[in-house]
Order: structure tokens, then sequence, then C-alpha cells
């Protein structure tokens, strides 16, 4: 049996088409790395963010050049953008000469930009999650806060509350692999993402105060 077509489906895929469409005549390194990014569709950037954060084993939150242009290889954009490209993102990015780059202030430069009333309501949502303030939210955290029983598929009976529940854990982790924790950053990395699908703020709105319980 097919799964329903929702407004959610509709509106990522009119933004990774929109993407695709930009991306003919995008010429500066930094807008189309963003269009490849949203081209992977909500989690594009997630998925980026979480293969730098991998690379970065003493947790410095510094990218070496090698280090960068690696993570762009392992994230599988590399293909798609030229050596001369990747160069140019680097050097933009790191203005100070340094020979480093804080990759969280890059991730955050390519995020497709929320308003203010947005990052307000995704940061609210956040901060319902994460009881202790940690910065970090476990799966235990998310139940009983994420409602998933308006969803179609748990409306016309085709996934279970857990079954949705898991598949919306699955989205923060890169291949769908879960490691019980959700990070302030993944959060607003994903929902850079789905931002960038919806055009109406009343829309975006509805959405997160009816996810949440806002």
């Amino acid at each position: 049996m097919p799964r329903p077509i929702t407004a959610e489906t509709r509106n990522e895929k009119e933004m990774m088409d929109s993407a695709t469409r930009k991306l003919a005549s995008a010429t500066d390194p930094v807008e189309k790395f963003k269009l490849l990014c949203l081209q992977r569709g909500s989690n594009g950037i997630l998925g980026l963010g979480r293969v730098f954060r991998r690379m970065d084993d003493n947790a410095s939150g510094d990218l070496s050049k090698d280090e960068f242009l690696k993570g762009l290889q392992d994230s599988g954009l590399g293909s798609r953008i030229s050596p001369e490209e990747m160069e140019g993102l680097f050097t933009k990015f790191d203005a100070d000469g340094s020979g480093s780059i804080k990759y969280d202030e890059f991730l955050r430069a390519i995020r497709p930009k929320m308003s203010p009333a947005r990052m307000e309501l995704v940061g609210k949502a956040y901060s319902k999650l994460d009881k202790t303030g940690d910065g970090q939210v476990t799966s235990d955290d998310l139940k009983g806060v994420y409602n998933v029983k308006n969803h179609p598929e748990y409306l016309n009976g085709q996934m279970t509350e857990k079954q949705l529940f898991n598949k919306f854990l699955a989205k923060f982790e890169e291949n769908g692999v879960v490691n019980g924790v959700v990070t302030k950053e993944e959060f607003f990395d994903y929902y850079s993402g789905v931002s960038a699908s919806i055009d109406e703020d009343a829309y975006f709105d509805l959405m997160m105060r009816n996810c949440w319980k806002l």
C-alpha cells in the first residue's frame, strides 16, 4: 500500500526541485554548496554536520584543511564540487588565515536562514525537550512530547505511534542509525531544512505547535 503524500512531503519535494533549478546558475561556492545540501532534503545539513562532528576526535570544534576536504568527500558531496570550489569554501571560512575553521560556524553559515519567529519556535521546542538544560536530548525525553496522533500514517493505521516515534528519531541520525542523543545543533540543522521547504510562516508555526504541543 503506497504511503500517503502529505503536505510535508510535497513541500520537501518542491524545495529539492527548486534547489536543483537554482544550481544551474549558482556561481558562489557557498550558495552552490547550500543548494547541494538542500537537494538532499530536510536532513541534508544534518548529515553533513554529523560527518564533521565525528571527525573532531578531541572536541576542539576546529577543522584543518585536510579534515575539511576529507569531510566533504565523506559526506558524498565532494564529487559535486570541484577541487577549486572546495578550496574556495575553506578559504572563505578561514577568515583569519589560521589554517583551520570552526565547523559549527561553517554549518551555521550554510544552514538555510530562518526568520527570528521560526528560530524562536524551534528553540522553544528544543528547550521543552531538554529538561536538564545540558544540550542533549535522549530518546526518553521525546516520549510524551512529540505528538504523532495527527500524522496521516497514524490516523490510517499504517504505522503505530512507536513506529512513527522511531521514524522521527531516525531523522536526526545519519543513515537512520540512532545513538539516542539529539544535540541542539542537530535539532536546528534538521529544522533549518524543514523551514526551507515551507514558504508560509503560518503553516510552519502550526506544524511546530502541533508537533511539540507548544
